[in-house]
C-alpha cells in the first residue's frame, strides 16, 4: 500500500511496477511452492526491461508476449515536443545499452520460452537465446461486435476515416493528420475522426490548425465502449499510423467489423493481415510514410474496393478470433511443457 502512491493513472506506473515485482517476489515463492506450482508465466505490460520475479524466472519461465525494444528514429522524432524527444532518445539509448543489461540478459538466459510481440524485439535477443523466441501477439478479434447494426455508407459521398488510441507522439497521429491532409487536395470529401486524449494532444490541435484542417479532422477526445464501437462501426476506413507497435486494439476490430485497415508495417500484430483486406504501409522515411499514407487513403475513395477488403477482412476474421488465439497458446504450451489442453 505505502508504494500506490506512484500508481495514479500512468503517471509513474513503470515505478509502482518494478517496486511491486520486487516486493511480492515472496508471494510468488510462497505460492507456487505450497500449492506445487513448477510453471511461471510472467505477463507483463508488454516491456522485456521491466522487472520479473527472480523466484518465477528459476521455474520453468514462460515470458510475455513482451515487446519494448523498438524504437523510432530521430527523423520522425524530430517532430516531437521535448518530453517526447527526450522519452524516445532514452528507449534509444537503453536498446543500444542492451548488450551490458545485465537483468535482461539474465531473463532471456533464465526464460523457457519468450513469447515476443514483433519481429524487431525477437531479433535484438542476444543470438545464443533467440531459439527459445517465438511471434505471438496478445490482441485478437473481438466476435462481440454487432455487424449487422452497423450503419452502411455505401452511398455516402464523404470518406469516414477513423484512427483511435491514447495521444502520444510514437502512435503517429501527426502523420494520419498530414496525409489526410495531402489527400484532401484530391478528395474534398475526406474526413479524420482522432478517437481518444493525451499529452500530445495540444500539438495534433496546432498542426490540424496549421494545415487549415479544422473542418475536415474531428478530435473526440476519451470516449466511452459504446460510443467507440459506434464511431468505428459508422467508419469507412480504420487507419493506424502507431511507429511501434506489437499489437493493436483497433486493427483487430476493423477486420471485426468489415472495415479496410491502413497501418504501418511494425512487424507485430502486421503478419495478421494481408493486402486482400489491409494497406500496410513499410517505414522507410517520414516523407515516404505520408506520401504512402496519402496514397492509401485516396485507394480507398473507390466504394468498391473498400466494399471488396471490407468483405474479405470479415470472412478471415474468425481465424484471428480470442477462441484461435488460446488454441494456438495451448499448442504452443502442450508442445514446450508437455501439458494437455
Amino acid at each position: 500500500k505505502w508504494a500506490r502512491f506512484w500508481k495514479k493513472g500512468l503517471r509513474g506506473v513503470r515505478t509502482y511496477y518494478n517496486i511491486w515485482q520486487t516486493c511480492t517476489n515472496g508471494i510468488v515463492r510462497q505460492t507456487m511452492q505450497k500449492n506445487d506450482i513448477h510453471v511461471f508465466h510472467h505477463l507483463t505490460y508488454g516491456n522485456m526491461l521491466w522487472k520479473v520475479s527472480s523466484y518465477g524466472q528459476k521455474q520453468f519461465f514462460i515470458w510475455g508476449p513482451v515487446g519494448g525494444l523498438e524504437t523510432i528514429s530521430e527523423e520522425f522524432t524530430c517532430y516531437y515536443d521535448r518530453k517526447w524527444k527526450l522519452i524516445e532518445h532514452v528507449r534509444r539509448l537503453a536498446v543500444k545499452m542492451l548488450p551490458l543489461n545485465l537483468g535482461f540478459q539474465k531473463r532471456c538466459k533464465n526464460a523457457d520460452l519468450i513469447l515476443c510481440k514483433t519481429d524487431i524485439t525477437k531479433n535484438l535477443i542476444s543470438e545464443k537465446y533467440r531459439n527459445k523466441a517465438v511471434l505471438q501477439t496478445d490482441v485478437a478479434v473481438d466476435r462481440q461486435f454487432n455487424v449487422e447494426n452497423m450503419l452502411d455508407n455505401s452511398d455516402k459521398e464523404e470518406l469516414n476515416i477513423i484512427t483511435v488510441g491514447r495521444l502520444d507522439a510514437w502512435r503517429g497521429f501527426d502523420l494520419c493528420i498530414e496525409s489526410v491532409a495531402k489527400a484532401s487536395k484530391k478528395l474534398s470529401y475526406v474526413h479524420l475522426t482522432i478517437v481518444g486524449d493525451g499529452s500530445d494532444k495540444a500539438r495534433l490541435v496546432e498542426l490540424t490548425n496549421k494545415l487549415g484542417m479544422n473542418d475536415k479532422i474531428s478530435f473526440t477526445g476519451k470516449v466511452s465502449i459504446s460510443q467507440y464501437k459506434e464511431l468505428i462501426g459508422n467508419a469507412d476506413v480504420v487507419m493506424n499510423a502507431s511507429l511501434k507497435e506489437g499489437a493493436v486494439t483497433v486493427s483487430f476490430d476493423s477486420m471485426a467489423l468489415g472495415k479496410p485497415l491502413i497501418c504501418l508495417d511494425t512487424t507485430g500484430y502486421t503478419r495478421y493481415f494481408s493486402p486482400e483486406y489491409a494497406i500496410l504501409i513499410p517505414i522507410h522515411n517520414r516523407k515516404q510514410v505520408i506520401d504512402d499514407l496519402t496514397d492509401g487513403i485516396i485507394k480507398l475513395a473507390d466504394r468498391n474496393l473498400r466494399k471488396q477488403m471490407g468483405h474479405k477482412a470479415l470472412i478471415v476474421g474468425p481465424q484471428f478470433s480470442w477462441a484461435k488465439r488460446g488454441e494456438e497458446i495451448c499448442d504452443l504450451f502442450s508442445e514446450k511443457i508437455k501439458i494437455k489442453c
